[in-house]
């Protein structure tokens, strides 16, 4: 193999400290671009130096494959990500984080179908057949979110017995798993039964899911593909695999551990819950009625404020209104003193720093932006909220009604504030098909029409005043 099989490696270690520290500057707003640039650079790297793989292993007729794969792809991802608008990030991140895991996955067939695996060794037939069941399911049930998130599956699908399913689909996993395990040379038959199964229990598996969970279900899917890749990265004995995989891996659960808790439930339930599916359990009923007003008359409330706390969510995005929206803020910092800030949800939008990122194409500075631990105890002091196409994050019912499925849920304490109000297309339910009560609170007034023109109307308004 010579010197060129240690500078491969080499650089494959250099690679994998530029993903690390790519990550961790990814952990603050401000230095998440220099990450982005630096995680970017690291995987140069990595596909740079794969390039003489093949000449350590005499396979030259691979480079024309190589080349192929990489105009395809690196072409196909180039497009896309210049057209793709911000608002529809969402399903990009879940298109493109399947593809991962269906590619962990073809790896997997690969060694599986050559029988490279069996020759390798238990060790690495068990690391594929692993790598190979976890980038199956990725894929699929990235699909899946990708389709609920464009608008392809509106609802979630139940079927009866749908618990009774996902164990039989898993029984016949591990069973055809174990077979495979146990199996001298290669088993295609076995082995494409079992891909089969694998990719329909990612199907199975995310179909019943609600909207309101795709950030979680993102973010676990995500991680699915990180560990698909480390385990077929020691399969093939690739350590730039390896680290960035588990890399990957680690940072996707920890991530989901969290937006999970930041619901106040457990990765399991919302797994298997079926919360967001049309059950008929709404909680108490609500009394009292919505009580709507215009543009305008909103515009003079905000404008002889002091402070405002604005609470965007997936309906700002769907709308497009996040530069409009800042225009606003900027009437009333500049031309009317009021102190404004922007309160973002851990799961508001359809992705984990969704709001974060469209706040920040439109312009927001960072140090308007706070979290839910940091602005909740400014609620009570504030002259007014702004919702914009928020919906269960800000729904006092995860605090007050025992009933309601999102009970125990942490929320911004919108309610608290001296008024609220709050920009909505229609009087319909948000993605977990929970009423609201702030709507019908006391305090709250409804401003109903498109949120991007609702902001533009307000702006106009401001300037009248």
């Amino acid at each position: 193999m010579g010197a060129w099989y240690y500078i491969v490696n080499i650089s494959y270690f250099f690679a994998a400290v530029l993903f690390i520290y790519g990550l961790k500057q990814m952990g603050s707003p401000r230095t998440a671009p220099r990450g982005i640039k630096w995680a970017g650079g690291g995987m140069a790297v990595a596909v740079f130096f794969t390039f003489f793989q093949p000449a350590i292993h005499g396979a030259w007729l691979n480079y024309l494959l190589m080349v192929i794969a990489m105009a395809i792809g690196g072409g196909g991802a180039w497009i896309t990500g210049k057209r793709v608008q911000m608002t529809a990030m969402p399903q990009m991140v879940a298109l493109y984080n399947g593809m991962g895991g269906g590619a962990a996955a073809a790896i997997a067939l690969v060694e599986l179908y050559s029988h490279e695996a069996f020759i390798k060794g238990e060790a690495v037939l068990f690391m594929a057949v692993i790598g190979a069941l976890i980038g199956a399911v990725s894929f699929s049930g990235s699909l899946i979110a990708w389709a609920k998130l464009e608008g392809k599956l509106d609802k979630p699908f139940r079927v009866p017995f749908q618990q009774l399913i996902n164990i039989g689909l898993v029984a016949i996993i591990v069973a055809l798993g174990i077979w495979i395990l146990m199996s001298s040379l290669s088993a295609p038959i076995l082995v494409t039964l079992f891909f089969v199964v694998a990719f329909a229990f990612g199907i199975v598996l995310t179909t019943p899911i609600g909207g309101a969970d795709m950030p979680v279900v993102i973010s676990m899917y995500n991680a699915f593909t990180g560990l698909a890749v480390a385990f077929e990265g020691y399969a093939i004995g690739n350590p730039a695999m390896i680290i960035a995989g588990m890399v990957v891996g680690a940072a996707g659960s920890l991530l989901t551990w969290l937006m999970a808790k930041a619901m106040n439930r457990s990765v399991s339930n919302v797994l298997f819950a079926g919360f967001g599916t049309d059950d008929g359990s709404q909680g108490e009923a609500i009394e009292g009625e919505m009580k709507s007003v215009e543009p305008f008359d909103a515009a003079a409330s905000f404008a002889f404020a002091d402070s405002i706390i604005i609470v965007p969510g997936y309906g700002m995005a769907v709308a497009q209104a996040q530069h409009k929206l800042w225009e606003f803020c900027q009437i009333l910092k500049n031309e009317h003193h009021v102190d404004v800030k922007f309160a973002i949800h851990p799961v508001a939008g359809r992705m984990p720093g969704h709001m974060n990122v469209l706040l920040a194409e439109a312009g927001v500075p960072y140090d308007m932006i706070y979290d839910l631990e940091e602005i909740n105890p400014e609620f009570p002091s504030a002259d007014a909220a702004l919702v914009i196409g928020a919906n269960d994050v800000v729904n006092p019912a995860a605090n007050t009604d025992e009933s309601s499925p999102i009970y125990g849920m942490p929320i911004l304490d919108v309610a608290s504030a001296q008024e609220v109000y709050v920009i909505k297309r229609g009087r319909g339910t948000g993605f977990s098909g929970v009423v609201n009560h702030l709507f019908f609170g006391d305090n709250t007034r409804m401003i109903f029409g498109d949120a991007k023109q609702v902001c533009s109307d307000l702006s106009a308004g401001l300037n009248e005043i």
